[in-house]
């Protein structure tokens, strides 16, 4: 067996807990063996094998094989049902409130959504940037994923990548926020940087966002697009995940410039030079859309706007906006 299976349903990943029947199954990925092989490989009984056999055969990770005649005796041969697992399993709270994990993109407007539903929903978050976010809600890990992914050949924010993602599932997308990103610098601007090509400099010190993110990929398609090469920027294999740690590591003289929020930079009472304007948006699955609507009500509301307004940077005409794919 040479394919990986991933693995999510309990009772397998409670059978995989005990070693012992971990070492059982990872012999029989490597080829077919019989309870007698099991026992000598594991220096243990038949009879200790066989239960902990029929256990993984139960929950679906092992499999019979074959019957082969050996002199008089008749000896069964299992194996695996896959070369190797990966095991996924979140691990979620109990609560009252309806739960809702969000994933994705980090965003100051997200936050001030959060603290106005906090009353309705049991709110989760997890920064991991645009693309790992929708695909955590491709894989169901989340329930709500929030991007700002630019497509260089439409020029279109965040509707081609979803529909490539979710080619047989129906999503919604509302607009969170149009915001304005750009190039973080200390107040004054000490290093007199005004431009990307400046990062190339050798007195300059980026800090960079992590891979995956609108930001990141903005940032990898304007480098090709100056012809300029990742190993020219000093720092930018070193990785945060939201614009407010870009902030603090500017603020606190560990780097001389980040890419990030232009809200990020004025919270921390640094200098911004603003470089374009984005659309955020926040997908789910249409089938959930019932769920949400406290969501959705919310996020057109005066009250949000209002809100929204107090972020330098942010725009909130086409907050709520609705678009079904």
């Amino acid at each position: 067996m040479n394919d990986i299976r991933s693995l999510g349903a309990y009772p397998q990943i409670e059978a995989l807990a005990d070693p012992q029947r971990l070492a059982i199954l990872q012999h029989l990925m490597v080829k077919p063996a019989t309870l007698t092989q099991l026992a000598g490989q594991l220096n243990h009984s038949p009879a200790w094998v066989r239960h902990h056999l029929k256990r993984l055969e139960a929950v679906g990770l092992v499999e019979f094989v074959e019957r082969r005649k050996k002199g008089r005796q008749t000896e069964r041969y299992y194996r695996a049902v896959a070369g190797a697992f990966l095991i996924q399993q979140m691990v979620l709270p109990r609560c009252e409130k309806p739960l809702l994990v969000f994933s994705g993109s980090d965003d100051l407007a997200w936050e001030t959504l959060v603290r106005q539903l906090e009353s309705r929903f049991h709110i989760l978050t997890f920064p991991v940037g645009s693309l790992n976010g929708l695909v955590n809600l491709r894989q169901g890990f989340c329930q709500v994923a929030g991007c700002h992914i630019l497509d260089d050949q439409s020029g279109d924010y965040n509707l081609p990548t979803i529909r490539h993602l979710f080619p047989d599932r129906a999503a919604t997308v509302i607009t969170l926020a149009h915001r304005v990103q750009g190039m973080i610098v200390p107040s004054g601007n000490p290093k007199a940087i005004h431009a990307l090509a400046d990062l190339a400099r050798p007195d300059v010190r980026l800090v960079n966002r992590n891979r995956g993110s609108g930001t990141r990929l903005w940032f990898d398609w304007q480098l090709r697009q100056l012809g300029l090469s990742p190993a020219q920027i000093q720092g930018y294999e070193w990785e945060v995940f939201t614009h407010r740690q870009c902030a603090l590591a500017v603020k606190n003289h560990q780097a001389d410039v980040a890419l990030g929020v232009e809200a990020a930079a004025r919270q921390e009472g640094l200098d911004f030079i603003p470089l374009f304007q984005e659309r955020y948006d926040l997908t789910f699955l249409s089938e959930f859309e019932p769920d949400y609507l406290p969501l959705l009500d919310t996020l057109s509301s005066a009250g949000f706007r209002q809100a929204l307004s107090a972020l330098p940077g942010y725009d909130s005409s086409e907050s709520g906006r609705y678009q079904a794919l």
